[in-house]
């Protein structure tokens, strides 16, 4: 029997154990308060300005966050307050990213003129027609940056936000806890007495 595509779960728990480790390590104050700003804005909808991008391309980013990690088969990118992850992220610890942004949504907004003349924007676009659209676009580094910081704002600590009421932890299954008791793993195995 041939095994079928990885869950989205089994993705993002091998993605959160390997990628960004060092980086996330060295930017962890500036990252924390990236988190605790969206974490804040996802709780009172309505009430958070946003600090660089404008409401348009909030829009956008935001649609471009759900179809990379939908809701599908459980709560996505969309719930956990990406955008306001990503927006923060813009206004503070990688401000230098904002040119390509910028560039980034202006390019986005062409290929959605071209495969869609009429349509209001990316984010006004029916499901598979924003595929259609992100297809057109996902090698570029404006598509890798929005993924990145879906991705982060998805996985991040919920005490520093980003990962609204632990949604991102609950679909990797990770079991967030103050302490843990031994024994850890293998690594000390015969320290606890095992085989």
């Amino acid at each position: 029997m041939t095994p079928g595509p990885p869950s989205r779960r089994d993705f993002l728990g091998a993605l959160s154990a390997g990628v960004g480790g060092a980086w996330l390590a060295s930017s962890w104050p500036t990252v924390a308060a990236a988190g605790t700003y969206a974490a804040q804005a996802v709780a009172s909808p309505g009430t958070t300005r946003f600090r660089s991008l404008s409401p348009g391309q909030a829009l956008d980013i935001e649609a471009m966050a759900a179809r990379i990690l939908p809701s599908d088969d459980g709560p996505g990118a969309r719930e956990a307050g990406a955008v306001h992850f990503i927006d923060r992220a813009l206004a503070t610890f990688v401000q230098d990213q904002r040119p390509l942004v910028t560039a980034g949504l202006t390019a986005l907004a062409t290929v959605v003129a071209q495969r869609h003349p009429g349509a209001a924007g990316f984010a006004a676009l029916q499901p598979a027609d924003q595929d259609d659209v992100l297809r057109a676009v996902e090698a570029g580094d404006f598509f890798q940056f929005v993924r990145w910081g879906t991705l982060a704002g998805f996985l991040a600590n919920p005490s520093y936000g980003g990962n609204h009421d632990s949604i991102g932890w609950q679909s990797i299954g990770f079991e967030d806890r103050f302490v843990w008791q031994p024994p850890f793993g293998y690594y000390d195995r015969e320290d606890a007495g095992g085989p």
